[in-house]
Order: C-alpha cells, then structure tokens, then sequence
C-alpha cells in the first residue's frame, strides 16, 4: 500500500517578481523575474554576490519593498495591492526580520527594544510583562535586561534583535545577512540560535554571501544579476 505523501503549505511565493530603478535617465532592474515558493517550516538561505539582488529580494518577500510588477503571495493571499498601513500589520503579526545592522534603538535597553513592536503592535502590558523576560532568558541575557546596546557585544546585539523579532510571534523569520557584523564563532552561534527557532516549527528564511552560513540552511537559492540560478536542497551542517 502506497503512503500518502504529505503535502508541504507553503506560506511566500514570489512570482515573477521585477524590481525597477529610476538613474537619472536610465532604469535599472535590481531583479529580474524571481519565482521563488518558501514551504512553511522551512529554514532557506538565499545566496549570492554584492549585487546579485539578494537584499532586494528579501524585501520584497517581507512586504518591505513592492515589486513594480509580479506577485507576491503570502498564506495565498497578494499583497502586492495593499497600502502601507496593511502592510505594516501583516509585517507585524506574520514576520520577524533580523538585520545586518541589528537596527535597535540607541537609548532603550534590552527589555524595551524587544517590547517595541509589541507596543506599536497593541499587545497589552500584562502580556509584555510575560513575554519579553522569556524571550531574554531564550536568547541567553537574562543578565543584561537593563543594557542599552552600547554596553553591548555584536553578538548580543543581535541575539537581543533575534528576541525583537521574535516578540510579536510571527510564523517566519526574515534575516538579511544577520552575521555580517560577527566575527566566525559569534557568527555560528547565531546561526546555531536561528536553527533552533526552525527545529521549534519557524519559518527562516536568511540572506548571505557566505557559504558557510548559508550551509546551516536545508535549502540554498542561489542569485546572479537579479535571477535565480540554483534552488537545491542540501545536507545540513552538523
């Protein structure tokens, strides 16, 4: 008798995606059709050289940027025609996204840069109150609750983005080059920290020009000049 084979949901395409820039008198496409379909519970690295469209494309998958045409579904609905405020509450309740820059704010702490989006988002005191401890002791800084990120390491800037991202429950997780500021160790742990939110059932989703981060990935989408090259599956890091 034959197994039913089970059917992967899956949570982003991106279809036929083009990314068009004005300049001065010359338009530039940054990408160039990306057809791309990220199935829920996976953990995908985009990756490829400066320039190939990679940061582009993760824009426009996390509702950041529009394409000037194609589609961009997500749980099956397009986004593509919604305004900014729509967009905003589908950035909030269904993505988490992690920066190369670690993007917190300067002059909160810890436990108020992870209890922003929370609070932009209407989530009520009490539940902040319950969330954000849980989320600093998952990321290891129970001990730097009240530090503000200047008396921080670059790890634990982005560990404490990572809880950021995390704050508001989103089912996927965007990460655009989320170790480029990291020095080798500090950088595998954090992508030690990103597969473990994906063993607990997380969309994740990274961009990259390092293979070897991109090799903590069960699937790699390769891009060159605005294309997808190579989709592959490939044996995880151990």
């Amino acid at each position: 008798m034959q197994t039913k084979r089970k059917i992967q949901k899956s949570v982003l395409e991106v279809k036929n995606a083009w990314k068009m820039y004005k300049m001065g008198e010359v338009e530039v496409a940054a990408v160039k059709g990306i057809d791309m379909r990220i199935n829920e519970g996976e953990f995908v690295a985009v990756i490829g050289a400066s320039g190939s469209g990679k940061s582009t494309t993760l824009n426009i998958m996390g509702a950041l940027d529009i394409p000037t045409k194609g589609e961009v579904l997500l749980d099956g609905h397009d986004i593509t025609k919604l305004d900014e405020s729509a967009l905003a509450r589908i950035r909030g309740k269904k993505i988490g996204f992690v920066f190369q820059a670690f993007n917190l704010y300067p002059s909160l702490n810890v436990f108020e840069n992870i209890a922003l989006p929370m609070r932009i988002h209407e989530f009520s005191e009490k539940e902040i109150q319950e969330t954000v401890p849980l989320l600093i002791k998952k990321v290891g800084l129970a001990h730097r609750e009240h530090h503000l990120p200047s008396q921080l390491s670059g790890g634990e800037r982005q560990r404490v983005a990572i809880a950021r991202a995390l704050s508001t429950k989103p089912s996927m997780i965007l990460a655009d080059e989320p170790t480029g500021n990291l020095d080798t160790k500090t950088s595998f742990e954090i992508m030690g920290m990103l597969r473990e939110l994906h063993d607990e059932g997380k969309t994740v989703v990274i961009v990259t020009h390092e293979h070897d981060i991109a090799a903590f990935a069960e699937r790699v989408i390769t891009l060159k000049d605005g294309k997808v090259i190579l989709d592959k599956k490939q044996r995880v890091l151990n």
